[in-house]
C-alpha cells in the first residue's frame, strides 16, 4: 500500500514567511486597485517564491497494513470453577480462538486473570487487559473480549480508564436464576481473653429465601458448640467462648440447599488467637527452706502472673503449745483457697509441703477433683516425700506421677534430658543440654521413686526419675523429686536454666498449645499449608488433608528434629481444611476468613453492563444448559457507536500500518521549481514587452 503526502520544510522561519506572505498580498492587491496589467503574473510570481521558500516535497510513504489487536480475558478466578462454569469457559476459549483465527485481520492476545486471590482483592480482569495490551497503542486496539461469570471487583469507572477507544464484549458464564445461600461476617474478634466470651457479627443471605428461619452452627475446633436461628438478611450476634491460649477456630456454618449453586460460602471460619489475661497461681511452702525464695522470685517477676503465697512457719508437730490458728503470721483461709475458690486458680504449686495436719483430707481430696476437672499441679518435693508424711500418702497420692520408695539419695549428681525428654516440648534443647555432662550446675538430693503414670522427662543420680509430667483425665500433674533446683537460681557452679525449664513446666500444666507432646499443627502460607506433627512416638503416621469441597490427600510426614515430623503441601481451593492422622485432628484456613470472591457466586450482566454499553460493546450469556455454550458470530467494523447486535459482535477496524519504504521528491528546489521560477519570469517578460508594443 503506497500514500502520497506533502511535507513542508521552511528555509526561513514561519513569521518571516507570513510577514512575507502579507506583503505579498499588499502588493498584489495595490496592483489590483491602481489598475496595472499583469498583476495576476506577478502575483503569482510571488506565490511560488512563497511556496519555494516553505521546500515543499512530494513524499511517497509504502506502508503495510498491521492486524488490529484484540485481546481475550479468561477469568480463572475460585467462582469460575463452579458447577458447569469451568467447562464452559474452556468452550469459549476455544471458540473465540478459532473464530479471531479466521480472521485475517485480527491479532488475538488471550491471557487469564483473577487467580490470584489469597490477597482478598476478588476478581481482577481489567489488570490483566491492561497488561495484555501494555505495549500496543491505543490505535492499534481492536476490542477485547472477557469470558467471565460477571462477577468481577475492579471495573473502571468509565470507558476513558480503559486507555484505547475500542469495544469491549463480555461473555457471561453459568445460567439464569441460579440460587446460593452465604455467611458475611460483618465483624469478628482477632484476640480475645481465655475463659471469655467474644462476639461475632454476621448475616445470613439467600438469594430466593422467603423468610424461613436458617439454623445456624457454630463449631470450635471442630466441636460443635451451639444452634441459633436466623433470618435472610439480618443481622445477628453469635458468642463463643475462648477455651484455651493460641488459635481457637471458630467455623459458622449453614444447611446446603438442594438446588443450591455451591456450598463453599455457607460457612464462614474466625480464627480468635487466646490470650490468657492475668494467671492466677497459689503457692504454699510446707517450710521455710533456701529454694522458697527462688519460687517467689521468680513467678513475681512475671507482671502476667497474680501470686498468693503462703508458708507454713511452724509445722503442728512441734509440740510447743501453741494453738493451730497462730502457726502462721496471718490465719491460712483454708475453706477459701481450698473449697470455694480453688476453681479460681490456673496453677495450684506445693513446694515441700508434707501431709500436715493445715490441710484435712477432705481439701485434698477437691484438688483432686480439680485436677481432673482442668486444674494444674506442681508438686516439687523434699525428703519428707520420701516418708508416711509425705504427699503421696494423702489423697494426692491418687494423681501423684510416681511413688517414693523410702530412700533419699544424697549424692551429687548432674539433671539429665531423658531421651524421652529430648522429644518433649517442655525438655527439648533446654540450654545447657547439648553438652555431656549438662552445661548446668550439680545437684546434691533426690528423693527415689517409682514412676507410676506419665513419663520422666528428666532424670538424676543412676538414670532415677527427676521430673515427671503427667496427665490426669482433663487436668496435669507435674512432680519434682528434688528441693535443689534453688541451686540453678543462685549461680552455684554457673547455674542453670531454672527460669526456662519452670516456666515451661508451668505453661504445659496450664495446657499452652506450643507446648502440647502430642500435637498436629498445621500454618498456611498463601496457598500451601505447613504440617507439623509433635510426638514422643517412634513413629507418625500419614496426614490426611481434606478440602472444603470434600476432596482427600494422604501426606507423609519426614522427620526433623527430635519429637517432630513436617511436611507441605500446596492446595488449590480457598477454605477450612481438615488434616488428621487419625488421632488427632487439626483445622487451618486457606485464603481470607471471608472471601470477597465468594461473597457473591451468583452469575450476573449487571456489573459489567454500564462500562461494556459504554464502549460499544455487547453484554450476553453464552451457557444454554449445562456445559453447552452459544457464541455470536465475530465481525470486522469500521468505527461505529455500536459494535454488537442479537447474533453478532463487531471488531474495531483501526487500519493501522507500519511505514516500509519513504522517497522524497523536491517541488519547489531542483528542476521542477527552477522551472516553474522561470516559467513565471517569462511570463510576467513577455507580458509587459507585448503591453510597450501596443
Amino acid at each position: 500500500m503506497t500514500q502520497f503526502n506533502l511535507s513542508l520544510s521552511p528555509l526561513l522561519p514561519w513569521p518571516l514567511l507570513v510577514a512575507l506572505a502579507i506583503g505579498a498580498l499588499a502588493v498584489t492587491v495595490l496592483g489590483l486597485y491602481a489598475g496595472r496589467r499583469g498583476t495576476w503574473l506577478r502575483a503569482a510570481g510571488l506565490v511560488l517564491i512563497l511556496f519555494a521558500l516553505t521546500d515543499p516535497s512530494l513524499v511517497r510513504e509504502d506502508r503495510q497494513p498491521l492486524k488490529d489487536v484484540v485481546a481475550v480475558v479468561i477469568d480463572e478466578s475460585a467462582s469460575q470453577k463452579i458447577r458447569e462454569r469451568p467447562m464452559q469457559t474452556a468452550a469459549a476459549r476455544k471458540a473465540i480462538e478459532e473464530a479471531l483465527g479466521g480472521m485475517n485481520n485480527i491479532e488475538a492476545r488471550i491471557v487469564t486473570g483473577g487467580a490470584n486471590d489469597t490477597d482478598n482483592s476478588g476478581t481482577r480482569l481489567f489488570n490483566a487487559l491492561a497488561g495484555a495490551l501494555a505495549d500496543v497503542p491505543p490505535d492499534r486496539v481492536g476490542g477485547a473480549i472477557i469470558v467471565t461469570d460477571g462477577v468481577v471487583h475492579d471495573i473502571p469507572a468509565n470507558a476513558e480508564a480503559l486507555g484505547f477507544r475500542a469495544p469491549v464484549h463480555a461473555f457471561i458464564t453459568g445460567q439464569e436464576g441460579e440460587r446460593d445461600r452465604r455467611i458475611e461476617l460483618i465483624e469478628a474478634p482477632r484476640f480475645g481473653l481465655v475463659g471469655k466470651p467474644q462476639t461475632i457479627s454476621l448475616r445470613v443471605h439467600d438469594t430466593a429465601n422467603r423468610g424461613e428461619p436458617i439454623e445456624l452452627i457454630v463449631r470450635r475446633d471442630g466441636t460443635e458448640i451451639a444452634r441459633q436461628r436466623a433470618q435472610a438478611g439480618a443481622t445477628m450476634k453469635v458468642e463463643v467462648r475462648v477455651e484455651h491460649g493460641g488459635p481457637n477456630v471458630i467455623e459458622l456454618e449453614v444447611a446446603t440447599l438442594p438446588d443450591e449453586l455451591t456450598a463453599l460460602n455457607n460457612k464462614a471460619v474466625v480464627t480468635i488467637e487466646g490470650i490468657r489475661d492475668k494467671l492466677r497461681v497459689l503457692l504454699v511452702s510446707g517450710e521455710p527452706h533456701a529454694g522458697e525464695r527462688m519460687w517467689r522470685n521468680l513467678l513475681k517477676s512475671d507482671a502476667n502472673v497474680n501470686l498468693i503465697h503462703f508458708t507454713i512457719l511452724r509445722p503442728p508437730e512441734k509440740q510447743d503449745g501453741t494453738p493451730i490458728s497462730e502457726l502462721s503470721l496471718i490465719a491460712f483461709p483454708t475453706a477459701d483457697l481450698f473449697g470455694r475458690r480453688i476453681r479460681d486458680f490456673d496453677l495450684i504449686i506445693f513446694d515441700r509441703y508434707s501431709n500436715q495436719t493445715i490441710l484435712p483430707p477432705l481439701y485434698f481430696e477437691n484438688i483432686v477433683r480439680y485436677v481432673r476437672e482442668g486444674g494444674a499441679l506442681m508438686i516439687a518435693v523434699g525428703p519428707d516425700y520420701a516418708n508416711r508424711d509425705g504427699l503421696f500418702y494423702s489423697p494426692l497420692g491418687a494423681i501423684a506421677p510416681a511413688r517414693p520408695d523410702g530412700k533419699v539419695l544424697d549424692r551429687a549428681f548432674h539433671a539429665k534430658i531423658t531421651d524421652t525428654g529430648n522429644k518433649h516440648p517442655v525438655t527439648r534443647e533446654l540450654p545447657g543440654s547439648a553438652s555431656t555432662p549438662p552445661a548446668w550446675s550439680q545437684w546434691f538430693r533426690q528423693v527415689s521413686a517409682q514412676p507410676v503414670r506419665g513419663v520422666p522427662v528428666m532424670s538424676g543420680v543412676d538414670n532415677a526419675p527427676l521430673l515427671l509430667l503427667s496427665r490426669e483425665q482433663k487436668g496435669r500433674v507435674g512432680l519434682l523429686l528434688s528441693d535443689q533446683i534453688w541451686l540453678w537460681a543462685r549461680g552455684f557452679e554457673g547455674g542453670g536454666p531454672h527460669q526456662e525449664l519452670l516456666r515451661r513446666v508451668a505453661h504445659w500444666l496450664m495446657k499452652e498449645p506450643e507446648l502440647e507432646e502430642e500435637a498436629l499443627r498445621a500454618t498456611a502460607r498463601g496457598r500451601e499449608i505447613a504440617i507439623e506433627r509433635q510426638s514422643l512416638k517412634d513413629e507418625t503416621p500419614p496426614v490426611t488433608v481434606t478440602s472444603p469441597s470434600g476432596a482427600t490427600q494422604q501426606v507423609n510426614l519426614a522427620a526433623g528434629q527430635p519429637g517432630i515430623t513436617r511436611a507441605s503441601v500446596k492446595v488449590e481451593e480457598l477454605g477450612l481444611y481438615k488434616l488428621s492422622d487419625g488421632n488427632l485432628t487439626a483445622l487451618v484456613n486457606v485464603g481470607p476468613e471471608n472471601p470477597r470472591e465468594f461473597r457473591e457466586v451468583v452469575s450476573t450482566l449487571d456489573r459489567l453492563k454500564p462500562l461494556v454499553e459504554a464502549t460499544g460493546g455487547t453484554v450476553r450469556r453464552i451457557g444454554t444448559g449445562g456445559p453447552d455454550i452459544q457464541l455470536p458470530r465475530f465481525a470486522s467494523m469500521r468505527e461505529s457507536p455500536v459494535y454488537g447486535g442479537s447474533d453478532f459482535i463487531g471488531m474495531k477496524r483501526t487500519g493501522s500500518s507500519v511505514v516500509t519504504g519513504i522517497g522524497v521528491a523536491p517541488l519547489a528546489i531542483g528542476f521542477i521549481g527552477l522551472l516553474a521560477l522561470l516559467g513565471s519570469i517569462i511570463a510576467g517578460w513577455l507580458w509587459e514587452g507585448r503591453r510597450k508594443a501596443s
